[in-house]
């Protein structure tokens, strides 16, 4: 029996229709970044070029010194600033100094970038970078109660993310992008949070932050960034501290182990990132131009603060932030 004309077309539209949004979806298999002027710049970079970018420690009271630094050293400006919200009570007090310098940045051009080296909140806040503060352990029990909704320690650690999500929140009003990186190198286990691998260990730490953040705070301006440091167990490292494809848009990697950029470490990177960007969470020693150009998928790099001076001669950070792969803040697109 054959079918009408009419609805012969029909159906062939119907089928090109279906086709197309399926070859869409395919194409493009992370949509929701979409949403991200940031991410949408990654990706139209990742390949071709790196942004430069410098962390900036303490004092929060002086949030750009870092960066200035940079520009005194070659005259260029970082294309990535970073902050961090910190646990001494000088610091966790100038938090506003730090946010309001995210927002300069932004409204310069930047890539926002924040970390947080949290207190541990089976102990006390403010803290120091010593063995009862960033660097303290927690027990099982108390890992499991600060997982546990309603026990004291995940009752401490909501509050402690709500100081934080204030100034997040002001970020979102100001329409400010932050590429948020907590929790960071999680197979560090010298960190209270991290060492843990598995489904309830460090992942899960992640997962529930980021489900507060973005669910129950609403902080809709948040690019989560996943990050791991470069041990010899990374390999096994990206899977058993996976938080799951769905919580995290750039996977970063820091480099401390004193081995360098190996084409081992990149690759393995690329392959667990299925797409997504990747970058340079951290490091002393920067990559040279010509790493980058061998390995080119590395979407940003961040030195951190003083390791950037005493890890780099002057003449490599003058060659590095002139290089034509390297993106500095007078060759950003802008955020408007």
């Amino acid at each position: 029996m054959s079918i009408p004309i009419n609805k012969s077309i029909f159906a062939l539209l119907a089928i090109l229709w279906l086709f197309s949004s399926f070859k869409k979806e395919r194409l493009n298999p992370q949509a929701p970044q979409a949403a991200f002027k940031t991410l949408r710049f990654l990706d139209s970079i990742s390949g071709l070029k790196t942004v430069a970018g410098i962390h900036n420690r303490e004092p929060n009271a002086a949030p750009a010194t870092w960066t200035d630094s940079i520009h005194s050293s070659t005259g260029k400006y970082p294309g990535l600033w970073s902050g961090d919200f910190l646990f001494e009570q000088d610091n966790i007090d100038n938090r506003q100094a730090m946010i309001n310098e995210a927002i300069h940045q932004w409204k310069h051009g930047a890539l926002v970038n924040i970390m947080w080296h949290a207190c541990n909140p089976a102990l006390n806040q403010p803290c120091g970078f010593d063995g009862q503060g960033v660097l303290s352990q927690m027990t099982n029990d108390q890992w499991t109660q600060l997982l546990t909704e309603g026990t004291p320690v995940n009752r401490k650690w909501k509050a402690m993310m709500d100081e934080v999500c204030v100034y997040l929140q002001q970020l979102k009003d100001q329409h400010v992008e932050v590429l948020w990186r907590p929790l960071h190198e999680m197979n560090q286990a010298k960190f209270w949070w991290g060492g843990r691998p598995g489904p309830e260990g460090t992942r899960m730490l992640y997962q529930q932050m980021h489900d507060y953040m973005t669910k129950t705070k609403g902080l809709t301006n948040l690019v989560w960034i996943w990050d791991l440091q470069d041990f010899s167990t990374l390999p096994g490292d990206v899977n058993a501290y996976n938080p799951g494809a769905g919580y995290w848009d750039i996977a970063a990697l820091d480099f401390y182990d004193g081995s360098g950029y190996t084409s081992k470490k990149y690759n393995t990177m690329v392959s667990m990132a299925k797409g997504k960007p990747i970058a340079i969470g951290e490091c002393e020693v920067l990559p040279t131009a010509a790493q980058l150009l061998a390995q080119p998928k590395w979407t940003f790099f961040m030195s951190w603060s003083e390791l950037t001076f005493a890890g780099n001669s002057n003449v490599k950070l003058d060659s590095l932030y002139h290089a034509g792969n390297v993106i500095t803040l007078d060759q950003m697109p802008g955020w408007k």
